[in-house]
């Protein structure tokens, strides 16, 4: 496994974060410390987690798995529901509890609102960090002229500033490309990237032209239709492709991810041993400038503007009150 630096926070992570939304709903406690145990032992040292995942049990599953190995891994978790000040500080607590650790290592709100109250919820995020509750603060979801904003705010009153944006990346969507990952570079913001296999769609389950499996994320996920339907060309020479190759599709579809500079780490999630394993594997693939071109190629997703979760409507400065 390699390592990474954390943007500017001399911190050095793996490569790959583990993602843990699986964690209490598709595996139980048992299944996720097998997935733990052999990440650590592969050199994953980077988890991910949320407040929100199953409403808090995941984050529970975590503090009991990682009781006597708490200090071996950088953990990342998220602000639940609101983004107030008060829930900025109540939900640190609550997620302390339930990880059953007295800090976190990243704090981060999970997404931007409307009638947000940026000074507020900076100096709400330094005091967590003043309190030794989190060493690092960041954002996810979160436009470049925002997270600029609030970074200003921070550095004109000495408060902490936020180090990390975690946004989605892959093949289909691009959006970051045009802003995000380009301030990341300027400014060493890290960036952690989900969705580097489009909810599975460019892992090789999903043949064009072929119905959807009936044990699927397709059958409740309404988007995976309407992507291959979009994309079902590209699918099928990124499939060809991993053929030629000899590697999996989801391993070419990640590497295309953590290939652009600008990329901390893919966050990868996984919901039994066997897809942790594989997907650690994937991580010693590392293209080429000419396989990447090619394989960007395949999929007609030229950026036009910027967009990524919710960018269409959070660019606009209203969204804001002083």
């Amino acid at each position: 496994m390699k390592y990474v630096s954390l943007g500017r926070t001399g911190v050095s992570v793996s490569q790959m974060c583990l993602g843990t939304m699986m964690f209490g709903r598709r595996c139980d406690e048992r299944e996720a410390d097998a997935i733990v145990s052999a990440a650590l032992e592969r050199g994953v040292n980077f988890l991910d987690t949320a407040a929100m995942y199953e409403e808090g049990k995941t984050e529970e599953i975590l503090g009991n798995i990682l009781k006597g190995r708490r200090d071996k891994f950088f953990i990342t978790t998220k602000v639940h529901r609101g983004v107030d000040g008060a829930t900025i500080r109540g939900s640190i607590d609550e997620s302390l509890a339930r990880l059953q650790t007295d800090h976190v290592d990243l704090y981060m709100i999970h997404w931007p609102a409307a009638g947000m109250h940026p000074a507020e919820m900076m100096e709400a995020l330094n005091s967590v960090v003043v309190a030794g509750k989190t060493r690092f603060v960041g954002f996810c979801n979160c436009p470049a002229w925002l997270f600029a904003h609030y970074n200003r705010i921070a550095a004109d009153n000495g408060w902490a500033e936020l180090v990390c944006n975690q946004v989605p990346y892959n093949l289909l969507e691009r959006g970051i490309e045009v802003e995000v990952l380009p301030q990341a570079e300027a400014e060493g913001i890290a960036i952690t990237t989900y969705r580097a296999i489009s909810a599975g769609l460019l892992a090789g389950k999903y043949i064009p032209g072929q119905p959807l499996p009936t044990d699927a994320r397709g059958q409740t996920d309404q988007r995976l239709g309407g992507w291959l339907e979009k994309y079902g060309e590209g699918v099928g020479k990124l499939l060809a492709m991993a053929s030629e190759m000899g590697v999996a599709p989801g391993h070419l579809a990640t590497a295309w991810v953590y290939g652009h500079a600008g990329v901390t780490a893919p966050i990868v999630g996984v919901s039994s041993l066997s897809q942790t394993n594989s997907a650690i594997d994937g991580f010693d693939l590392t293209l080429t400038p000419e396989q990447r071109e090619r394989l960007t190629s395949f999929f007609d997703t030229a950026v036009k503007e910027e967009a990524g979760g919710r960018f269409p409507e959070l660019r606009r400065a209203g969204n804001l009150v002083a």
